[in-house]
């Protein structure tokens, strides 16, 4: 249920925020409004995160890279580790804003493609006859 929640709260979050990125590179206004969205993003990522793999080890007996869900863990870290690297440049000031921006479109980018093989893997999983093991195709 917190995954149902958070999915989507995730996905509104990533829309302002690029909205907000992409109004900062074409107008270059706004970089406080870009930046804390951008962290905002990332806290709920993680937050996500932590509840999916507390999901999926209650629901698969591990807590990353079940089979059923292996592929998207793997973009799922890439995800993370874009995003992380965004706060590092941010916090630790190792690049100028609009590299920093780069990377945030860049963690967006793997994000949605994340986003979709979620939503398929759940549309396959809608669509699977009672009792076929739909989450099993990789």
């Amino acid at each position: 249920m917190v995954q149902a929640v958070l999915a989507p709260i995730q996905f509104v979050v990533f829309l302002i925020s690029l909205g907000l990125v992409l109004r900062y590179l074409a107008t270059g206004e706004g970089l406080g409004l870009a930046t804390a969205s951008i962290v905002l993003k990332t806290l709920v990522l993680y937050l996500i995160m932590v509840t999916g793999a507390i999901w999926e080890k209650v629901v698969f007996g591990q807590h990353l890279f079940a089979p059923a869900f292996f592929w998207e863990d793997v973009v799922s870290m890439a995800v993370i580790a874009l995003h992380t690297a965004y706060l590092v440049l941010l916090i630790g000031q190792f690049a100028p804003p609009d590299v920093q921006l780069a990377v945030a479109l860049a963690a967006y980018a793997v994000y949605l493609i994340n986003a979709v093989q979620f939503v398929w893997k759940l549309r396959l999983a809608r669509i699977a006859p009672i009792g076929a093991p739909a989450l099993e195709v990789a």
